[in-house]
């Protein structure tokens, strides 16, 4: 096995790992809503905190529901792991580019160089 697929399988397993691992343990089994987001967690103990807290902004669009805000957040993963996938590709396109032209130019020389020397007569 390659060293590099080692690596892609030992990092599947950590995420895998991650995702399992709080479920499984029951982690949260005392709290009303176990996996709250840190924008609910963060509300709460300010209004533990101060009362009489009033936030500066108010949200520009507020969701209708809860499922609609998770699919909005989802959506909004994808678009930015498809920028950063794209980046990743570029980038190593470009550098399969820049590889293969260089390698190009090194045997054009090489048939260059060849071929002066057949046509002085040298070997």
């Amino acid at each position: 096995m390659k060293r590099n697929t080692k690596i892609n399988a030992l990092l599947l397993a950590l995420v895998a790992a991650l995702a399992v691992l709080p479920l499984a343990l029951g982690l949260g089994d005392d709290k009303e809503e176990p996996f709250t987001g840190s924008d609910g967690q963060a509300e709460t103990a300010i209004t533990e905190l101060e009362p009489d807290y009033e936030p500066w902004f108010s949200p520009l669009y507020e969701p209708p529901s809860g499922e609609i805000e998770s699919a909005l957040f989802a959506l909004q993963a994808a678009l930015g792991a498809g920028v950063l996938a794209y980046y990743f590709g570029l980038r190593r396109g470009r550098r399969q580019g820049e590889q293969r032209a260089t390698q190009a130019r090194q045997a054009e020389e090489r048939t260059d160089s060849g071929a002066d020397e057949s046509a002085t007569g040298r070997v």
